[in-house]
């Protein structure tokens, strides 16, 4: 009972850190950074942190945890296994418009594609993910899948996922920073120096202190056992594909 309680505490504090993470990322670029459009300025460049973060760490964060939810457990798993493959899918297709939104924008304004740190990291993450979902439809959802290749690729997609959400938070965060930089730089644009920390910054500092509080919450769920899905000794999860040839 003691277990189930934290459990739904630290549940309840991923959802308010997620939808927090979306506010403040929505409202930084609203508001200082001047909105958003789709027409290869500035402001198009705007959808490509909050698409980012709603995609790739909110909406993946929460698809993560999904088979924690002890609610479920009890229930059959194939309309779990189908939602959180669709939220995954949500968070792939927003990932892929938020990189859509900043090379668009590079593009019109000449500026160069993946130069730095944070455009490697991720690039790099986007593409892990896309094969991660690829593989997990594979295995997991079709009826052609051997058993053998879902009982071999389980613990290697667990720990994948875990992998592309710890990088997907480390390019959000390095991201954030990037973009300070290039924004508040002094008398040259107007602004006060990021050195200064002015009232952007601030906000922005908090905005990834939200993203990190965020991922310690769902990967502590992730971690700790005692709330992993109870699986039958014949896991019909691994042995079983949801879309069964004779459906």
């Amino acid at each position: 009972m003691r277990s189930m309680l934290l459990f739904y505490t630290l549940y309840l504090l991923c959802l308010s850190l997620g939808l927090l993470c979306v506010v403040f990322v929505s409202y930084w670029n609203s508001t200082w950074r001047g909105g958003f459009a789709w027409d290869g300025t500035r402001l198009q460049f705007n959808w490509h942190p909050v698409l980012m973060v709603a995609g790739l760490v909110v909406l993946y964060g929460n698809a993560a945890v999904l088979y924690r939810i002890p609610l479920t457990w009890g229930q059959n798993k194939k309309p779990w296994k189908l939602l959180h493959a669709g939220m995954m899918f949500l968070a792939l297709l927003l990932s892929i418009l938020g990189l859509c939104a900043v090379f668009s924008f590079h593009n019109a304004n000449k500026t160069p594609n993946l130069y730095s740190l944070h455009s490697w990291l991720g690039i790099c993450t986007s593409a892990m993910f896309a094969a991660q979902w690829v593989l997990g439809l594979a295995a997991f959802l079709l009826p052609c899948s051997p058993m053998a290749f879902r009982r071999l690729l389980k613990p290697v997609h667990v720990w994948m996922g875990s992998i592309i959400f710890s990088l997907s938070v480390a390019a959000c965060i390095s991201g954030i920073n990037e973009k300070l930089f290039f924004v508040l730089k002094g008398n040259t644009n107007g602004t006060q120096p990021y050195s200064m920390l002015p009232p952007e910054a601030v906000f922005a500092n908090s905005l990834g202190v939200l993203i990190i509080a965020f991922a310690l919450v769902v990967l502590q769920i992730l971690s700790n056992q005692k709330w992993q899905r109870p699986e039958p000794e014949h896991d019909e999860g691994i042995s079983q594909p949801l879309l069964r040839e004779d459906s």
